[in-house]
């Protein structure tokens, strides 16, 4: 594990994985433990497909994503506001689901976003979670982890949290709709889906948050 520097002045927390690896929920819990602030790195990838999408321009044109730089985040109480607009449920709907894949690979997109995380990791002592955040966004991080699982057991929690949210769909919807996340994320050019060598890696698909939770915090504090 990476340790913590004589310079840095927060304490860094990086946590991988796949869609529906459990990586928001248990990010969010340990944030809360540690009264770190917890940031969804996906959500904001999410934040920045919807607001493409009511801008109504052209998904496949990284030229028409020059707006990501005038975005603004914020994250209060665990919900993402965009420009001042609480934007948590509205991100999770399928029609987003369906194209954040497609625009987290836009390079501009990610260069501009990951900028703003990194400035946000100075400013407090962090729990990170997304896809690339152990070895491109906070390679330095005190503490870094991949959280994995199977993609049935992927495919039934993000059912069960879409049922949480009141949101319709399908099972066996998600689990194609996984799958195929999965490719994308770890085929495409820029900033692919990997664990950092440096991280740890826990297989989440027999273990329950709270276990994934504590296992995390035991590992943090006997680090400490």
């Amino acid at each position: 594990m990476t340790k913590r520097g004589e310079t840095m002045k927060h304490t860094q927390i990086a946590i991988d994985g796949p869609a529906g690896a459990g990586k928001s929920t248990i990010a969010k819990l340990i944030a809360k433990k540690l009264d770190y602030v917890y940031i969804d790195t996906g959500a904001m990838y999410r934040a920045i497909t919807l607001k493409a999408m009511n801008l109504k321009i052209d998904l496949n044109d990284e030229l028409a994503f020059g707006f990501v730089k005038k975005t603004k985040f914020k994250f209060i109480n665990s919900s993402l506001f965009m420009d001042g607009k609480d934007v948590s449920k509205e991100i999770r709907e399928t029609k987003v689901s369906n194209h954040v894949s497609l625009v987290s690979s836009h390079y501009s997109v990610r260069v501009d976003l990951v900028k703003m995380q990194q400035k946000m990791a100075k400013r407090h002592s962090v729990v990170m979670d997304g896809r690339d955040i152990g070895y491109k966004v906070l390679p330095n991080a005190d503490y870094k982890f991949f959280l994995t699982a199977s993609i049935k057991k992927r495919a039934e929690r993000r059912y069960l949290d879409n049922l949480q949210r009141n949101i319709k769909s399908d099972l066996f919807t998600i689990e194609i709709e996984i799958e195929r996340r999965d490719y994308l994320d770890t085929t495409r050019i820029h900033s692919p889906l990997k664990a950092a060598d440096d991280a740890i890696l826990i297989d989440t698909s027999d273990l329950t948050i709270e276990e994934v939770v504590a296992l995390i915090i035991k590992t943090v504090r006997e680090e400490e």
